[in-house]
């Protein structure tokens, strides 16, 4: 795992990978998330920030640990992940960008044409 050079701590970043890995099915629900010491062994860090990640995603209901065999993937880990990522683009990221297309004058219009023509794109390469 490549991690970002930027203010997000490393047990974040972690938690937006394995995030992102239950939203493209990597980790289906119900499914066993590889050890403490495995994934930290695997992504070359120390098993401490692993075990932090594990216990934030099970504070968010997204996994939850076994005693004794480990951690899974909640069966509404999608929905959950879906919902909290959306509610932090929409309060957190879009003022920002409404922002910016405001200060740079691209109506509407042109930002309609533009997510359309990304979806179409989008659709041409899967």
């Amino acid at each position: 795992m490549i991690f970002k050079e930027n203010n997000k701590a490393i047990y974040l970043q972690i938690v937006d990978k394995i995030c992102d890995d239950v939203l493209l099915g990597t980790y289906g629900q119900g499914e066993r998330l590889p050890s403490v010491r495995e994934f930290a062994a695997s992504i070359q860090v120390n098993a401490n920030t692993v075990m932090r990640s594990y216990e934030h995603l099970s504070s968010l209901g997204i996994i939850y640990n076994k005693r004794g065999i480990g951690f899974f993937v909640a069966d509404d880990a999608c929905r959950t992940i879906t919902e909290m990522r959306r509610t932090s683009f929409l309060e957190n990221e879009i003022p920002e960008v409404f922002h910016q297309l405001r200060l740079l004058d691209v109506t509407p219009d042109a930002l309609r044409d533009m997510y359309i023509s990304y979806c179409e794109n989008l659709k041409k390469t899967e």
